[in-house]
């Protein structure tokens, strides 16, 4: 028997003892609420749901299915409200810490080395101390730079830019190169260069790693803020020298990544930086004009010669206060097994369970862009750093991200954006007790 054929009955073997034809009929008459993160990339994923109430004989109400950054507000509003009767959500890496008594520990509810089939890394993610608080999905992110082919193959393009700048037109392969070839390209109001998510924790993300990339730091050891630097000063301005030049849509700061993604499908985006779960999207005939055109590079560097690389997975959790824990881990189990990670992974995810990563391999040999894409990505998660591993980072962002959209706008100088979020930060880390 073959390797993948192996792993893919192990895992099957290690399913059914927590839910599929094992337990038929065992959750007669079960009903879990869940809410759940909604847009056209997770809708084939929530198919399968048909099938494991056919299994088990449960039934499933999704209750709510947003973005995350409106899950996130709903799960605070419940938290303080008491209204915590719902059994399954969709988590992620960046938002788990948050909710300490929000979720329940899995382990109990999963069969010994089930585990053990998830990579191990985003295993160790998936916890708030020792407890396991979220099963991955095949929902690696680390972002690369999705480009338009026929921008770079265009004779006029490559002729004019020469002539500007004196190099030769390829993607670019530094952040300097991306703005400067984000303006090239942009003929307003028809054509962009570039888009970027201009609100909420997405551009605060993006600011991150751009700091990085930098060679600064969002925060110090003792998580006091430490972007009001040159570094933080310098990634703010990429930002800002983007939209005051017009090589942006003009609505840029109120994208979140829905948006984005429908922008470069629209093929009026030159240069995209964006996640994993979109490349089928993208170069799908039926949901892109992009199709047939699209090129996938490792993500630029910074002026430290480091790339960007903010990186997180998605996954599910049971709460606390589930009625059934064994039937929605049952659930979370499924949306999270072998047959639901490839399903998810064929649309250019990356997955966390192991033997997947084979499948994947071996499927983008007879697939050109699924093996470019595949190679980027590879290449792009050997840069991945996680979100900044404090329960106050989304609070964080909350105050960071209007300081952001005010230098964008003109409405503050970059210099003093930067330090009142610093200021506003400061002040909430020392209200919490953090130093």
């Amino acid at each position: 028997m073959g390797k993948t054929k192996f792993s893919t009955l192990l895992g099957a073997t290690a399913f059914v003892a927590i839910g599929g034809s094992a337990f038929a009929g065992e959750f007669d008459g079960v009903l879990i609420q869940a809410k759940l993160i909604g847009g056209q990339q997770y809708e084939a994923l929530y198919s399968r749901i048909a099938e494991w109430e056919a299994e088990t004989g449960a039934k499933v109400e999704i209750i709510s299915k947003k973005n995350h950054f409106e899950l996130d507000k709903e799960f605070k509003s419940d938290l303080a409200a008491g209204t915590l009767g719902w059994c399954v959500g969709s988590n992620h890496s960046s938002f788990a810490s948050q909710y300490p008594n929000l979720y329940t520990d899995l382990m109990p509810y999963l069969p010994a080395g089930f585990i053990d089939e998830y990579v191990p890394s985003n295993v160790e993610a998936s916890k708030i101390g020792d407890a396991l608080v979220m099963l991955p999905r095949a929902q690696f992110d680390v972002s690369v730079l999705y480009y338009l082919k026929s921008a770079y193959a265009d004779a006029d393009n490559q002729a004019a830019y020469k002539a500007e700048t004196g190099r030769d037109l390829a993607p670019p392969d530094t952040w300097d190169e991306y703005k400067a070839q984000a303006i090239f390209f942009t003929d307003a109001p028809n054509f962009y260069g570039t888009q970027y998510a201009g609100k909420d924790e997405a551009i605060v993300g993006r600011y991150y790693e751009m700091v990085i990339a930098e060679g600064g730091q969002l925060f110090n050891d003792d998580w006091s803020p430490a972007f009001n630097s040159d570094a933080g000063k310098s990634a703010l301005a990429w930002f800002v020298d983007l939209y005051q030049a017009g090589a942006v849509p003009p609505g840029t700061t109120s994208y979140l990544w829905d948006d984005l993604g429908q922008g470069f499908a629209s093929g009026t985006i030159a240069l995209n930086l964006d996640w994993p779960g979109w490349a089928g999207f993208f170069n799908g005939e039926d949901t892109s004009k992009a199709a047939g055109d699209v090129g996938v590079i490792v993500q630029p560097q910074g002026s430290a010669g480091i790339r960007t690389g903010w990186s997180g997975h998605h996954g599910f959790s049971v709460t606390e206060k589930c009625d059934n824990k064994k039937a929605a881990a049952s659930l979370v189990a499924w949306l999270t097994n072998e047959d639901s990670q490839i399903l998810e992974s064929s649309g250019g995810s990356l997955p966390t369970r192991t033997a997947v990563w084979e499948h994947v391999s071996e499927a983008a040999k007879s697939d050109p862009f699924r093996a470019e894409a595949i190679a980027a990505f590879k290449e792009g998660a050997s840069h991945s750093f996680p979100a900044p591993q404090t329960p106050y980072w989304i609070e964080a962002t909350n105050l960071i991200y209007p300081e952001l959209q005010a230098a964008i706008l003109g409405d503050k100088t970059i210099d003093d954006a930067l330090a009142d979020a610093a200021e506003a930060v400061d002040e909430m880390m020392q209200e919490n007790g953090v130093y």
